[in-house]
């Protein structure tokens, strides 16, 4: 699957954990909206971790493509150390 629909697919997560973790907070407290919660809260960490992830590695993917542009042979440059 291509980057954009990986990263869109999160985006999608994101927001469908968002609601869950809302209705689960308008419940009454009990053992079982607790869980839903957790649940919830879970999945919108996941995709949290997911978009940082896809986003990363778009911008990653944009250096090397500027890199190429302006003829670095070598994507980071490698330092000399002193």
């Amino acid at each position: 699957m291509p980057l954009p629909k990986h990263l869109d697919d999160a985006v999608a997560r994101l927001k469908a954990a968002s609601l869950q973790i809302d209705a689960a907070r308008a419940k009454p407290t009990s053992m079982d909206a607790l869980q839903q919660w957790l649940a919830a809260l879970t999945d919108f960490c996941q995709a949290l971790s997911d978009i940082q992830v896809f986003t990363n590695e778009s911008v990653h993917e944009k250096l090397h493509e500027l890199a190429g542009r302006v003829g670095l042979h070598e994507f980071p440059p490698v330092v000399p150390k002193a």
